[in-house]
């Protein structure tokens, strides 16, 4: 795909190309002696006048054998979504004056310049190819880069504008070589004498040397640096690039030096290279004064970076109205356009959340401190920071991990570290805003606290970056300085307190002095203090009445407050409670929805009514009478200390000491009380629960702990003996470990208690039994004689599996036929003495004998839909469920499956054989599962996984494959995750899919290296690895087999396409085109099923018709990872199939096969 604009009154000048979804726009000439030109945009950083040929036959080998004009030319890259082109034309007078003005001041000798029209095309945030990571692009460095083509009476300028902060990479690869960015103009291909053809002027900007790409942004030839302008079209033969004059720009010192030229012009023809003269000196990098947040004034900025740019008139509702929630409404102002939340929801307009709902924040937490008068630091490298906050009521819940016992307890004061998200969503008082209503979660925190008497000081510095595609908010935290010391096991209050916070536009301030006491193992008190200081800096929007808080002044109440840290997991816990409302003194709130005692369920909002009136109304997405009576003690974060207790009561609860505790001094820490106590009677032990220990009472205060039979330890940490790895069970049974003990059960086809399996007899094996005279049960002589069948009676044939024969005779009469899997006569192939039919083995049985009809049969490949089959797919933290009835998606019956907050789930599989849900979760990272009727997450997996994504299951031999794409691994385990083994671990880039073939024992997988994708396969046990496609693929994220007709199909984000391949024969096909970014794929019958990360939605695609058929879109919108089918019932455990020639015909029946290792391995049986 490509842009084109048609445009006038420029003379010999040149066309530009775009690589991305964007529609034709067409424009009349404004000069009527000069006829259309027609420009092409190009996403590589070029303009050109002729439609260019494949980037692999210009990039790396300038000039061009076509016009271009090239701003910065690579291989760049915006297929991530976060590259951007724009481009129009304009004949504003702003934009007229503005482009006047550049072309004056590198040309002051210059007379009568008058634009009458312009051409601005601006690059923004385009990327290296290659260089996007892992598929979101948000690791990637971008350039942003700017040109104008302006056109007057006689002759045209080119005018390039680069970013004064510097551009952030200099080269792209082209063809696996590094290669420098290149700028200037090329003639392309020109006629000669007598009609040959010659190698234009090539003007280029730039040399081979990167200092000349860096330049461009902190140089000019036109008194402003990093911007450059050229006249292109002065002359009729386009032998005439002229360069602007001014090399000084008034930034820069010195500014009345004569101008000289600091930049080498290369000027290339067919057989000559001249370079202008050249003054090298060095200038002082220049940034501009002016910087563009996220909303633009009334000259439309569009791109947010530090260049001299364009403006674009698009700053309104009409062009914008995306940038706002989906919750909010858009309004345009006088300077441009605001977005404002609708009734019942809350925020910048930018994000807004629904009222009452309880909020997620997770984030990092980095830094140095020091504790004490210790001379080293504590480092903080990634520690992980989640909140929780019930919004109802204004409490929320801190917890930082992995912090050692060195820093854990001198972090107990610094509640603050919580506390501003406490203010971000405390209750809001009537007429007050707290800090997500200003913000929206996006917002700058630099806070210092002065610690006395010691004046040990500390600097937290926190960016929060809003709501992120799992709705949760982002937040990275610095730490930098020095806490006083708190020993291993002191306890910390914090006393409530209040904070003003003084509100100017985009900027908050507030300072107090807090009190905490610190409180000894021993019950010793002492009392501290530290002076607190914080500037909160955000964007708010300019226009209209939000341009303003509500309040100068507000004031934040704070009680209810818990610290601890928790030793035995290295966390550190904050909890309390906060309001927002006035500084004055006054009448306090009684009504229960600004003081947070309303007892409204924590996913609702509480409307006040007159006095003490109010009602609970459930926030979108939840039904019910709004009301739920908190059990504090039940909410998952320990709100009591040590050796504490706690007791639910209404509306609040108390902490009560445990047996064998008392309290101390205080009244609040509980310390150990000093007589003897019988620990095994009162429960005050620590030996192993119940299930797995035994306490026993020993005399005064002592007792002893031991492990039950079938765990082994020390009594205090008990742990499961696998019995089934001491070969109990019976070699034809199965062993299944439980805690304590194990379950033997005998194998398919094998009868008995598991410890004694006997094999079963099969249909074809009793019927033969069944039709011979009983054994005889006399002795002597006549006892060694087999029994034989009665004279004329048919004996059935089974084969050495114990089935039918599909080819029966009955030698008495000299008649042979064909039987079914049942040993049914199949009707109409019965023939006579001296003849055998030919019959095909594994025919499902005929439920009636009627005569084959003749004439056309039904198709092979359609087949009648089981009832019951579903779809499951991946959407954040959770698994949905969507019912197909036959292919068609029944969207009004789909609901969520399983819930797992804070994880992102990859990959999903079902196994048909337990009725039982696979998933890969990265955040974790671990594979776990569950069963489709409901129960508990069992993990399966849970070490050595970095990033586990594609997932597979193989129902007949009971294995489990999975692909990690940071280890670079294919590996396989039982599906209890035991006998582990890497399959592959070489050759591996970015590995996703993977499906497989248990009637064939093959594994394939599709690996997304950008540099060069493929899809392979393997036997299961890892042999026979090939690579089945590698031509035309650019990001095949989703695979899928359908074992009905042999078919692999993938999806592709790089080509967008949907293709099958037969992988006996290799024949390929297109089954879809044009699709955006899918992910996952599954195919059930005819339909395939992919999600799509843009579309945020789940298609159908009908194989046959190759066409779309049906969209389903979440209540929820945000991306859609994997996605699987549950059948009713398994695959067959036989496959018949055609080889390449039709005449060869090969069978492969599956069969249990007993598999021994003499060491602890895993054996991949596979019957073949």
């Amino acid at each position: 795909m490509y842009c084109s604009v048609l445009m006038g009154g420029f003379v010999n000048v040149f066309t530009y190309k775009q690589n991305i979804n964007c529609s034709l726009r067409s424009f009349t000439t404004k000069t009527p002696d000069l006829p259309p030109v027609l420009f092409q945009i190009n996403t590589n950083g070029f303009v050109a006048l002729a439609k260019p040929p494949a980037q692999q036959e210009y990039l790396g080998k300038m000039p061009s054998g076509f016009k271009m004009i090239a701003a910065l030319l690579g291989d760049l890259d915006n297929s991530d979504g976060h590259g951007k082109v724009y481009y129009r034309q304009d004949s504003s007078p702003d934009v007229l004056n503005q482009a006047a003005g550049h072309i004056r001041r590198a040309f002051p000798s210059d007379e009568g310049v008058e634009p009458t029209n312009a051409l601005i095309v601006t690059w923004e945030s385009m990327a290296a190819w290659g260089t996007s990571g892992r598929g979101d692009g948000l690791d990637a460095k971008r350039n942003t880069f700017q040109l104008a083509l302006v056109s007057m009476e006689s002759s045209s300028y080119a005018i390039l504008l680069y970013p004064r902060d510097g551009l952030q990479f200099f080269s792209t690869s082209v063809e696996g070589e590094s290669k420098l960015l290149e700028a200037g103009f090329s003639e392309g291909i020109v006629s000669g004498w007598f009609w040959n053809t010659q190698q234009g002027t090539y003007f280029r900007t730039t040399t081979d040397d990167e200092i000349s790409i860096r330049e461009l942004t902190k140089k000019t030839n036109s008194a402003r640096n990093g911007v450059w302008v050229y006249e292109i079209g002065a002359t009729p033969i386009f032998i005439g690039i002229a360069p602007g004059m001014v090399t000084r720009s008034p930034e820069d010192n010195d500014a009345t030096v004569p101008p000289t030229s600091s930049i080498t012009y290369e000027t290339f023809t067919s057989k000559t290279t001249e370079a202008a003269p050249e003054e090298k000196e060095e200038f002082p990098t220049v940034f501009p004064s002016e910087y563009h947040l996220r909303y633009p004034e009334a000259e439309n900025v569009t791109p947010q970076h530090n260049i001299s740019v364009f403006a674009y008139n698009l700053e309104t509702c009409a062009n914008n109205r995306h940038k706002c929630s989906a919750f909010a409404d858009c309004r345009d102002y006088s300077q441009g356009y605001c977005c404002h939340c609708r009734p019942g929801f809350y925020g910048n307009g930018r994000d807004c959340v629904a009222e009452g709902k309880p909020q997620r924040m997770n984030g990092k937490v980095n830094g140095r401190v020091f504790v004490g008068n210790s001379p080293s630091a504590v480092e903080f490298g990634n520690n992980d920071l989640h909140s929780y906050v019930v919004a109802n009521d204004g409490r929320a819940y801190v917890a930082i991990s992995n912090i050692n016992g060195t820093a854990g307890p001198s972090l107990q004061p610094l509640s603050s570290l919580g506390g501003v998200i406490g203010w971000a969503f405390a209750l809001e008082q009537p007429g007050y805003q707290n800090g997500f209503s200003l913000t929206g979660g996006v917002f700058s925190r630099q806070a210092e606290v002065i610690f006395q008497p010691g004046n040990e000081r500390l600097s937290i510095k926190q960016h929060f970056k809003g709501i992120d595609e799992h709705d949760h908010l982002v937040v990275s935290t610095e730490l930098e300085g020095r806490l006083p010391a708190i020993p291993l096991g002191y306890s910390v209050q914090i006393n409530p307190y209040k904070e003003i916070y003084q509100y100017d536009r985009n900027l908050i301030t507030s300072s107090s002095n807090r009190d905490y006491v610190i409180t000894s193992p021993d019950g010793d008190v002492q009392t501290r203090n530290y002076q607190w200081r914080q500037t909160i800096t955000f964007q708010s929007c300019p226009h209209g009445e939000t341009s303003r808080p509500a309040q100068s002044t507000q004031q934040l109440s704070v009680d209810q407050i818990f610290v601890m840290f928790d030793a035995d997991n290295n966390l550190i816990r904050y909890a309390m409670s906060n309001k927002i409302g006035s500084v004055h003194s006054g009448p306090p709130e009684q009504n229960p929805c600004f003081t947070g005692r309303h007892g409204c369920d924590i996913n609702a909002v509480c409307r006040p009514g007159e006095d003490l009136q109010f009602s609970c109304e459930c926030v979108t997405g939840f039904a019910g009478d709004g009301h739920y009576y908190v059990d504090e003690c039940q909410g998952g974060v320990q709100v009591c200390g040590q050796n504490a207790v706690c007791r639910n009561q209404p509306g609040s609860f108390s902490c009560e000491c445990s047996a064998g505790f008392v309290f101390a001094s205080d009244g609040k820490t509980c310390i150990a009380e000093n007589r003897p106590v019988d620990h095994c009677q009162r429960g005050s032990h620590d030996c192993d629960v119940p299930q797995r220990a035994l306490c026993s009472y020993t005399g005064g205060s002592d007792y002893v702990c031991s492990c039950l039979p079938g765990f082994t330890g020390d009594g205090r940490a008990c742990r499961d003996v696998d019995e089934c790895q001491q070969d109990r069970c019976h070699r034809d049974a199965s062993c299944s470990n439980t805690q304590g003990s194990y379950i033997c059960r005998c194998s398919p086809g094998f009868h008995g208690d598991g410890f004694q399996c006997k094999p079963e007899q099969t249909q074809c094996e009793r019927h033969r039994q069944n039709s011979q005279p009983a054994p005889s049960s006399g002795s002597g002589f006549f006892s060694f004689f087999r029994p034989r069948p009665a004279v004329g009676q048919y004996v059935p044939q089974c084969d050495e599996h114990g089935a039918y024969k599909p080819t029966q005779c009955h030698q008495s009469i000299g008649q042979c036929w064909c039987v079914d899997a049942n040993g049914q006569e199949i009707p109409n192939t019965r023939t006579g003495p001296g003849s055998t039919p030919l019959c095909e083995a594994g025919l499902e049985p005929l439920e009636d004998l009627t005569p084959l009809p003749i004439g056309p049969t039904p198709r092979p490949d359609v087949h009648p839909i089981a009832p019951g089959t579903h779809l499951l797919f991946a959407q954040s933290g959770k698994i949905e469920h969507l019912p197909l009835d036959g292919y068609r998606m029944k969207k009004e019956e789909a609901k969520p499956l399983l819930h797992i907050p804070d994880r992102v789930v990859i990959g999903v599989a079902y196994d048909c054989m337990e009725k039982m849900v696979y998933w890969t979760d990265i955040t974790g990272p671990a594979i776990s599962k569950a069963r489709l009727s409901g129960g508990d997450i069992i993990p399966v997996i849970t070490k050595e996984l970095q990033s586990p994504e594609g997932i597979a299951i193989d129902h007949i031999s009971r294995l489990l494959f999975w692909t990690d794409s940071m280890r670079d691994t294919i590996e396989v385990s039982k599906l209890d995750g035991s006998h582990r083994r890497v399959l592959f671990d070489t050759d591996l880039v970015n590995p996703r899919p993977i499906v497989t073939n248990p009637a064939y024992g093959r594994l394939y997988w599709a690996d997304w290296n950008r540099d060069g994708p493929k899809i392979e396969m393997s036997n299961m046990d890892g042999t026979e690895r090939t690579v089945l496609v590698k031509d035309d693929l650019g990001l095949p994220n989703g695979l899928t087999f359908n074992p009905g007709d042999q078919q692999l199909c993938w999806a592709d984000a790089g080509t967008r396409k949907v293709e099958c391949m037969d992988p006996h024969r290799r024949l390929r096909r297109q089954i879809a085109e044009g699709i955006q970014y899918p992910f996952a794929l599954v195919s059930f019958g005819r339909t395939l099923y992919y999600t799509d990360w843009r579309r945020e939605a789940v298609v159908a695609v009908d194989r046959q018709s190759e066409r779309e058929t049906e969209e389903f879109l979440p209540q929820k919108r945000s991306r859609v990872y994997g996605i699987t089918t549950t059948p009713t019932q398994c695959p067959q455990g036989t496959a018949l199939y055609l080889s390449v020639h039709p005449e060869q015909i090969t069978h492969r029946d599956h069969q249990r096969v007993s598999c021994e290792c003499e060491c602890d391995c895993l054996s991949l049986c596979v019957a073949l």
